[in-house]
């Protein structure tokens, strides 16, 4: 590892160069007034910054070995947007790399792709979230779904079954991108400020991903 990494993946060196443009991209969420606290804010933003980096570089390295070939790079300066319910269900660092790196998109899309939904998981779905499937008529009588309804107040399991293998298969995908990162994340080594934000050994760590 050289002074201008950030750290190092499978033996290259990531340059700092790389976060810098991210960090410039990517507004402060903070908005601290003491200089100490503004000082711990900026370093974990760093080291938040830097997983979004390294997932990028990660994910890379795995549509390469899948043969999977991303779209074109878009600059740190054109970041996509993030939304925020993203970031509630994925983490700040997980949404930030999806929206930021083309080739976490393109293995994300390709982990969900792979994700088999047996007709028994979406059938055990449907009956069990029997609320999600209310007809409009229905939702306008406010229909009780667990107490007085009717068949004829829900959405038939062959019309809802589409969308129920869409999102089953999606939330196995995000489950596998989650598994892929934590396995691929392994012996990644961080320069000193760059460490991942929540490392307990860290003085100053924290969970919010």
């Amino acid at each position: 590892m050289t002074e201008h990494d950030a750290a190092v993946v499978q033996g290259e060196g990531i340059p700092k160069a790389r976060v810098d443009a991210l960090l410039r991209a990517v507004p402060p969420r903070d908005r601290e007034s003491r200089p100490e606290s503004l000082a711990r804010a900026e370093r974990q933003r760093r080291r938040w910054a830097t997983q979004v980096v390294v997932t990028d570089e990660l994910a890379r390295r795995a549509c390469a070995d899948r043969g999977l070939a991303p779209p074109a790079e878009v600059s740190p300066a054109l970041l996509l947007s993030v939304a925020e319910s993203d970031v509630a269900d994925l983490g700040s660092i997980v949404a930030t790399a999806l929206a930021h790196s083309p080739a976490a998109r393109t293995l994300l899309t390709e982990l969900e792709r792979q994700q088999p939904v047996p007709e028994e998981a979406a059938w055990e779905y449907y009956t069990r979230n029997r609320d999600r499937f209310l007809t409009p008529d229905a939702l306008r009588r406010g229909v009780n779904p667990f107490h007085g309804a009717t068949d004829a107040d829900f959405v038939p399991y062959e019309q809802a079954r589409e969308g129920i293998v869409r999102d089953l298969r999606r939330a196995a995908g995000r489950r596998a991108f989650f598994d892929w990162l934590d396995q691929a994340r392994v012996g990644v080594e961080y320069a000193p400020g760059h460490e991942h934000p929540g490392d307990p050994s860290q003085p100053d760590h924290e969970h919010r991903h």
